[in-house]
């Protein structure tokens, strides 16, 4: 695993980055069956704003065969907050292990009976709001069903997330409802 431990607003001590590196390797250990993390990015930050109570922050990344598992904590002290981070991300990948392991019994379920759910597919206007961008991401979309785009994006604990249909090789876009379920957006033909 490739683990890059970076600091921003504070000088990265040799103990904080063994710190920091630690939990990371310690939570990678859950995935010795194959599913490998590839690669893990760690930062400390130190918010420099005084209103901010909380200034000490712990974001980390981690990518596990194409999917992206993030969490991000902040205390007072950068040690609770690595240690605060560690058990999020504990916790997303105990979630996504579990998520995993129901999957594959459910393809396997409906390998037996040959029936294939369809996606519901869900449209609704946008509001015309006047907005500036401020930040830009970019990212490598896999291929993958609207399943695996749902959960990933419960991982990532987000609202939408965007991918490549494994289908039709389109961009689509799958987003949580207000009701709880999801939605699914597809371009028209």
């Amino acid at each position: 695993m490739e683990l890059e431990v970076k600091g921003r607003n504070i000088s990265l001590t040799e103990a904080l980055e063994r710190y920091a590196t630690e939990k990371v390797e310690r939570i990678a250990k859950f995935f010795d069956d194959g599913n490998s993390v590839s690669r893990a990015e760690v930062e400390l930050i130190h918010e420099r704003n005084p209103a901010i109570s909380e200034p000490e922050v712990a974001d980390t990344t981690l990518f596990i065969n194409g999917a992206v598992l993030k969490a991000r904590e902040a205390s007072a002290d950068m040690y609770a907050s690595i240690d605060l981070m560690a058990d999020k991300l504990e916790r997303q990948v105990r979630r996504y292990r579990g998520r995993q392991l129901d999957r594959w019994h459910g393809q396997r379920e409906r390998h037996l009976q040959e029936e294939t759910p369809q996606p519901v597919v869900i449209e609704e206007e946008a509001e015309e709001i006047e907005t500036r961008i401020v930040r830009t991401k970019q990212f490598q979309m896999k291929p993958m069903s609207p399943e695996e785009a749902a959960m990933q994006m419960e991982l990532l604990d987000h609202s939408f997330f965007v991918f490549t249909s494994a289908d039709t090789g389109e961009v689509n876009v799958v987003y949580r409802r207000r009701d709880g379920n999801y939605g699914l957006i597809e371009p028209a033909r």
